[in-house]
């Protein structure tokens, strides 16, 4: 599906970010893996090898936009193109609102919100010179139903909402799609450490039942990026096992 594409990822050293990368990689896509540390990424590199693609690897701290332009004209001025942009980098620094510190606050809205912002801002000026292009935003559905305990987190992921259909909208006479993904409760070592009794009320929530992993994700995230979605574009699919319908 992905033959003579280039994909970049952010955030791609683990979890979701590693599961994305793979998926694209055996459906044929060469990799360009991002995260704030390069050498956290050696793991997620060895396995796009094993798929047989070419895979590079950027140090890259979204929160800083020049930082930024200057790594994507980088990676253009290297690869040639850029077809895919899947914005994954994210952070959490959960707390009730009356104990949240400012830079809690910040820190959250500038890595989840600014950097989707850096990101697709710097890629679109390349993907607009090929008039052609995919980006897919990792969201969350706790920007759609909110949580006590995540009023930063919740605030960032709706942003990135609005902020992924204002995109679309702005980019689609380019031939360049926009969409999100809002993954619910997925399987990661957070949720492996939580008791048994936490982890029941949370399956409780959950129609199907089960947490959700990484290559539920991923699976959506390649179709979103491919020509199979190709009159798709603004849209939020929900990956939470039927927790938002």
């Amino acid at each position: 599906m992905f033959e003579g594409k280039t994909a970049v990822i952010t955030g791609a050293a683990r979890g979701i970010g590693q599961a994305i990368a793979w998926n694209l990689a055996r459906g044929g896509a060469d990799i360009v893996l991002c995260d704030i540390k390069e050498d956290w990424l050696a793991e997620t590199a060895e396995g796009v090898k094993k798929a047989g693609r070419k895979v590079w690897c950027f140090e890259l701290n979204v929160t800083d936009a020049d930082a930024v332009q200057k790594a994507f004209n980088d990676i253009a001025d290297t690869t040639g193109r850029i077809d895919i942009l899947v914005n994954n980098a994210g952070i959490t620094r959960d707390g009730l609102l009356m104990r949240m510190s400012e830079e809690d606050w910040d820190a959250v809205l500038s890595v989840n919100l600014k950097g989707t912002f850096a990101c697709t801002k710097a890629v679109s000026r390349i993907m607009m010179k090929q008039r052609s292009g995919s980006i897919v935003n990792i969201a969350s559905i706790i920007g759609l139903m909110g949580n006590a305990g995540q009023a930063n987190y919740a605030a960032s992921k709706g942003g990135v909402i609005s902020f992924t259909k204002s995109v679309a909208k702005e980019l689609a006479s380019r031939n360049i799609r926009v969409n999100a993904v809002a993954p619910g409760f997925i399987s990661s070592k957070m949720t492996d450490a939580l008791s048994e009794d936490v982890r029941q009320k949370m399956l409780e929530a959950i129609p199907l039942s089960r947490f959700g992993s990484p290559d539920d994700v991923a699976d959506v995230v390649s179709f979103l990026a491919g020509d199979h979605s190709a009159y798709i574009t603004g849209e939020v699919i929900n990956i939470s096992g039927g927790m938002v319908m």
